[in-house]
């Protein structure tokens, strides 16, 4: 069986659902994905100042309208390891920020950024995609690549507590969302996996302790 947190296969898993990522969790999240992301922008304090803004796992850029509308006169920069998304979200670079954005393909865990370098980290919906000991390593890396006086916010999403919930929840993401795949896509397989890393993943509250031994 594959390690579903090896790089090498998630990256694969990623590259395969990039031109339909978007889309899908708009529709499986029956448009709050949008709603999310906007409030956890606005947990950042807005600034008009010339900062430097990095969007960690940028995916397909879902983030940067709202980035740019909360930090009008920053300096903007992307990483994915995904080459497919990379590939597609410049396109977006190109209408959101008239090519003025760096977009790297890169691993966040190993990459060559400079240190101390950024006022603004943001990263949405890409922590189930690591296991406890690659979010130490985030952590980390989220350590070194700020600035002593820098902020990030990171989104993911979380198992319900309640029982009652959480069987709708697993239902939806188990059952439902393959068969969407399915439908729009003519695969389901990709789409299971991400119900098997948000099972895994549980909640937020132990990246949260990871994070604040380090940050």
């Amino acid at each position: 069986m594959n390690d579903i947190y090896d790089p090498n296969f998630v990256k694969k898993l990623f590259n395969k659902m990039s031109s339909s990522y978007e889309r899908m969790n708009y529709i499986t999240s029956f448009g709050f994905s949008i709603i999310w992301r906007k409030q956890f922008i606005k947990t950042l304090n807005r600034k008009r100042s010339k900062i430097k803004v990095l969007d960690l796992l940028s995916g397909l850029g879902e983030n940067w309208s709202y980035l740019k509308n909360r930090f009008p006169n920053a300096e903007f920069y992307a990483l994915d390891f995904s080459e497919e998304m990379v590939e597609k979200s410049r396109k977006k670079g190109e209408i959101i920020f008239q090519n003025k954005i760096e977009i790297f393909q890169d691993d966040v865990l190993e990459n060559e950024l400079k240190s101390e370098e950024f006022d603004i980290i943001t990263c949405a919906f890409g922590l189930k995609t690591f296991n406890e000991y690659q979010i130490d390593l985030l952590a980390k890396q989220v350590y070194r690549l700020l600035k002593k006086d820098g902020q990030f916010t990171f989104i993911e999403i979380s198992k319900p507590q309640n029982s009652i919930l959480y069987f709708l929840y697993s239902f939806y993401l188990g059952k439902i969302i393959p068969i969407l795949g399915k439908l729009f896509l003519g695969n389901s397989d990709d789409y299971k996996m991400l119900w098997l890393y948000t099972k895994k993943f549980e909640s937020c509250k132990k990246v949260e302790t990871i994070f604040k031994k380090i940050i």
